[in-house]
């Protein structure tokens, strides 16, 4: 009986054996399987952590192009909006001494018509001064602008879904060209 038993350990025990090396073989597979989809993954790593670098140097020198052209009264056209060397038209945060030629001409219209305004404007109101047709998308992308606008110190949202030019803006926008600004709305009143 001793000769039955002992022969069946030897046998349980290489079955197990066998076993181990099975799992063995396919962990060496799911490793080598692991390890290519490892490298893949830094691969993409890399290429994304070079590109968000080199979008944060372009961007980073368009923003200081950016503060120069906005800052210098020089040979920029008045009339014309600043363009980042990107080609991508920007927003500004109002600070003192900017002009309205800083932005891109669908806002400077909104501007232009707010420092004419009377009273805090809707967007629907505003859209209709610009000539928009009268739908809820083109309501929604002016509103979008304006809301632009109050996060960038040009406008105000004082109530919900109306707008105004800040004090600060409203007062350089709309000053006389005897004052030696680039004003919008100026009136010949002294």
């Amino acid at each position: 009986m001793e000769a039955t038993t002992m022969g069946s350990l030897f046998e349980e025990l290489a079955r197990r054996e066998a076993a181990v090396r099975q799992r063995i073989e396919e962990i060496g597979e799911q490793i080598a399987e692991l390890t290519g989809l490892l490298e893949a993954e830094e691969d993409k790593l890399s290429r994304l952590v070079i590109t968000r670098e080199t979008v944060q140097e372009v961007v980073g020198e368009a923003a200081g192009n950016l503060e120069e052209l906005v800052a210098e009264p020089g040979p920029v056209d008045p009339g014309e909006p600043v363009t980042s060397p990107i080609g991508v038209l920007t927003v500004p945060s109002w600070r003192p001494g900017m002009r309205a030629s800083a932005l891109p001409t669908a806002y400077q219209d909104a501007v232009e018509i707010l420092a004419d305004a009377a009273a805090p404007m809707r967007a629907g109101q505003i859209a209709a001064a610009m000539g928009l047709e009268d739908s809820a998308a083109k309501r929604e992308g002016l509103r979008s602008k304006l809301k632009r606008l109050v996060e960038r110190g040009w406008a105000t949202e004082n109530e919900p879904g109306l707008f105004t030019l800040t004090v600060s803006a409203a007062r350089e926008l709309t000053a006389g060209p005897g004052d030696g600004q680039d004003g919008i709305g100026s009136s010949p009143a002294g």
